[in-house]
């Protein structure tokens, strides 16, 4: 039976990464450890013919889901459309597919990482929503080919496929203002993530770009999810606090658990309070009313990722890519 490459690094007492990156001819080690850890695979016998195999499209792309505070990836219908765009791409294209997760608190990134680049990985879609810059540059040390989804670290060199987060948000919060003729409220997510952030970048370009003054805007800082939303508007409402006559939510979980509270407590949606919120969950569409909201192609999201990630693994870039998918308005009864 020959080596592994992962038998062999712990042999020459290398890293894993170290030794597939001189067993593939890639750059990350000097002249002097690749002709080493050569000389050693075929005096070990390792199966040389397994790197001829990987360029022939042999090998898997890995999809892995970071999670963190798992208060957004615990929806997953959301992301399961971004999965079936990135399977159906991988099948059409001739690549194995499969999933992983990483929890932060529990597992090793650095020691998975080793294990996936002498594991016949060739390729990672990595589901970067709830990641941290310190957390996404963990896997800019390997010579894996990345594609960061959902998210974007412009100082972090790794190509990225992600929403336009402020395009929707200006969308939606410029449709609010034409119709109410009014300052609109923002309804924030009390967990900040990239996605969010850029969010609010948009209402606030909306709301100056119709004249009106940011500082104005009545805030409410609500939990993004239906349950956590609900019980953070009663007590907005309780409190007797000033309450805007339509709000942008940051995301439909939000916009649906304070209808609901509103509801409760008597007002009549959208005639006291118009909402719109953003992913167009299938819960939005048989709320009373329906919720207006913005549309997010994620099958479509899914295949131009791993589109992508193919294109690098097959040519190599000197560059890393920033691509943005549109979003759309559906017009529906809350607003």
């Amino acid at each position: 039976m020959s080596i592994t490459a992962k038998e062999l690094a712990g042999k020459l007492g290398l890293s894993a990464t170290a030794v597939s990156m001189a067993l593939n001819g890639k750059p990350g080690v000097s002249r002097e450890t690749r002709d080493m850890v050569i000389k050693e695979a075929e005096k070990a016998g390792y199966d040389f013919t397994k790197l001829s195999m990987r360029k022939n499209k042999e090998g898997d792309i890995y999809y892995i889901t970071y999670r963190s505070h798992n208060a957004i990836l615990n929806y997953a219908p959301i992301f399961s459309e971004l999965l079936e765009g990135i399977e159906q791409t991988c099948r059409s294209m001739g690549y194995r597919l499969r999933t992983m997760q990483i929890r932060e608190d529990v597992d090793d990134v650095r020691k998975i990482l080793e294990d996936l680049s002498v594991a016949g990985c060739i390729g990672i879609l990595l589901l970067g929503t709830e990641m941290s810059k310190d957390a996404v540059r963990q896997f800019t040390k390997t010579s894996i080919p990345t594609v960061l989804l959902d998210v974007c670290y412009n100082e972090i060199p790794l190509s990225s496929v992600l929403i336009n987060n402020e395009q929707g948000a200006y969308v939606a919060t410029s449709h609010l203002i034409k119709r109410r003729d009014t300052q609109p409220g923002h309804l924030k997510s009390s967990y900040t993530i990239p996605n969010f952030i850029e969010r609010e970048t948009g209402f606030k370009m909306a709301v100056r770009d119709h004249g009106m003054s940011f500082s104005k805007s009545v805030t409410h800082s609500l939990a993004p999810t239906i349950e956590g939303a609900f019980s953070d508007m009663l007590e907005v409402i309780d409190e007797g606090g000033p309450l805007a006559k339509c709000y942008f939510a940051d995301n439909d979980l939000i916009a649906i658990g304070a209808i609901k509270a509103l509801k409760l407590r008597g007002y009549k949606i959208p005639e006291d309070i118009a909402i719109i919120g953003f992913d167009n969950i299938s819960e939005g569409t048989v709320l009373e009313p329906a919720l207006s909201t913005i549309d997010i192609p994620r099958h479509y999201m899914g295949r131009v990722a791993a589109t992508q990630l193919i294109f690098q693994i097959q040519n190599p870039i000197p560059r890393t890519v920033r691509i943005e998918v549109s979003t759309d308005l559906k017009k529906r009864g809350t607003v």
